[in-house]
């Protein structure tokens, strides 16, 4: 495995915990993405009533939200070189 400096100086061997400084256009990906995931949940949030499903879609709707951010910010075009 070779190292690898993330943007902060810490040492990483494993590109999963790479961490990238997203650039303006980036961010504004990032807002794009949680702002339509919001959305997303106020919609089924006056569908579905209050219980254990709604609970699950929030729980996979923030995973969901998670995974796109990061898989958004290794996009090159999103984050300076480093």
């Amino acid at each position: 495995m070779t190292n690898t400096t993330g943007t902060q100086g810490a040492r990483v061997a494993n590109p999963e915990f790479e961490h990238y400084q997203l650039n303006e256009r980036g961010i504004a990906h990032s807002i794009e993405l949680i702002t339509s995931f919001d959305t997303l949940l106020n919609i089924l949030k006056n569908i579905i009533p209050e219980g254990r499903e709604l609970s699950l879609v929030r729980t996979n709707l923030e995973q969901a939200c998670f995974w796109a951010k990061k898989g958004m910010s290794k996009a090159t075009d999103n984050h300076d070189s480093h």
